[in-house]
């Protein structure tokens, strides 16, 4: 039985060295071969995560992140051809110049080392992590969920055999145990690990803030907001809103709530009716719009409770809060807001340049879902997550930013005294 991870994690230090010396052509070769296997074994790998969600009960929000079915597979296949040809971030020079007594100098992009990330019942966060820290010559170490533990062991199964197959040492990519009695071991050890990345519930999020000891980058919960201004175009913004909702609730970049301006608010409300009843969507609707839902027999309707304003619901759910004007939208999203995705739908210019300059968050929307905030679709190839904080890394985490830098200085005898 397993007391401490210590030995794995020294290991995949280890192996840090060789990913570092690897070319860009190798790390090319390495991922699209990847790309290939999880193809080749679509079948063991649905197998695997369907012992997963047997274990997962049905009402679980989770759920629809653990599932991977043949088109899913198909896009993490793609997602790792996209990181394969992207260009390698580490080795970068981003500054040269000649210093004072002829001095040369560089600054480099280098990899970061050993990432460590931490997740819950996500298995394509195991693949995506493992291509952009191969991809940028890192090593990582994952430490997954236990309800994904079967599709995690499997995915990191076939990435060890594509790390084999091209004479890796396959510690680079280290799958850790599920048990939660080396997460503080994981969080503590600053020898080995270089970066802690976590991506899951905000509890996850901010048990790691707390009690990590390695340099943490945030992949923050995504309370994410629309705000349908007075002049919008009511049917785009109900397109907007019921996407932004229905199309993958489970996922961050999900909207949680819609924000109404009172003029439009008895207008628009009741378009919403059809496509919600249709995705069975509960609607938490604060004492303004509780009626207007009431008059058109909405019927899975609730009096908003306090919590429901800055709730990630993960679900087929929204709260709705009518708002007199853009202040009051603005005042709104920034006392509730994650600082994820936030979004304002309308034909006002004004409004939507100041939506946009003042919302505080990682990414802003004028027109369009906030479901769009994905590294992939970005351009980014793949990513880690979300990031919401400021430094370092903020919207799609992707390959870019898993880099640092080195200052390199040559010489001919120089000293300074």
């Amino acid at each position: 039985m397993t007391t401490t991870i210590v030995p794995q994690l020294q290991a995949t230090q280890q192996a840090a060295a060789q990913i570092r010396r690897l070319t860009s052509a190798q790390k090319t070769t390495l991922l699209n071969r990847l790309a290939d296997i999880l193809i080749e074994n679509q079948a063991h790998i649905m197998a695997e995560n369907q012992k997963d969600m047997e274990r997962m009960p049905d009402g679980d929000p989770k759920k629809d992140r653990l599932f991977l079915n043949e088109k899913r597979i198909q896009g993490l296949a793609d997602s790792l051809r996209d990181v394969a040809q992207l260009p390698d971030p580490s080795g970068q020079v981003l500054f040269e110049r000649e210093i004072e007594q002829g001095l040369k100098l560089k600054k480099i992009a280098v990899p970061l080392g050993v990432v460590g990330a931490i997740f819950e019942s996500r298995p394509n966060v195991t693949v995506d992590v493992a291509a952009l820290c191969l991809r940028s010559g890192n090593a990582c170490v994952l430490k997954g969920g236990k309800e994904a533990d079967f599709s995690n062991r499997c995915l990191v199964g076939l990435i060890h055999q594509a790390l084999q197959e091209n004479g890796i040492d396959t510690n680079a990519v280290m799958l850790l145990p599920t048990d939660r009695q080396f997460v503080m071991e994981l969080l503590t050890a600053t020898r080995y690990v270089d970066i802690i990345i976590p991506r899951g519930s905000e509890s996850l999020i901010q048990f790691v803030r707390k009690n990590s000891l390695i340099p943490t980058i945030e992949t923050g919960a995504g309370v994410c907001h629309g705000y349908v201004e007075a002049t919008a175009d009511l049917t785009k913004a109900r397109d907007i809103v019921v996407n932004a909702r229905v199309s993958r609730p489970s996922v961050c970049n999900s909207m949680d709530c819609v924000i109404v301006d009172k003029a439009i608010a008895a207008t628009f409300l009741p378009m919403l009716k059809d496509d919600f009843i249709k995705w069975n969507v509960e609607v938490f609707a604060d004492d303004e719009s509780y009626p207007l839902f009431e008059q058109v027999q909405y019927p899975m309707l609730q009096h908003a409770q306090p919590q429901d304003f800055g709730r990630e619901f993960l679900d087929y759910k929204i709260a709705v809060k009518i708002v007199d004007g853009l202040d009051e939208a603005l005042s709104h999203i920034q006392n509730y807001s994650s600082r994820h995705s936030e979004a304002i739908v309308s034909q006002n210019q004004s409004a939507i340049d100041r939506f946009l300059n003042e919302v505080d968050a990682a990414a802003v929307y004028a027109n369009a879902s906030t479901r769009f905030t994905d590294g992939g679709v970005f351009g980014l190839g793949a990513e880690i997550g979300i990031s919401t904080q400021k430094l370092h890394a903020r919207g799609p985490f992707a390959l870019e930013k898993l880099v640092t830098e080195k200052w390199v200085v040559v010489g001919d005898g120089q000293v300074r005294w």
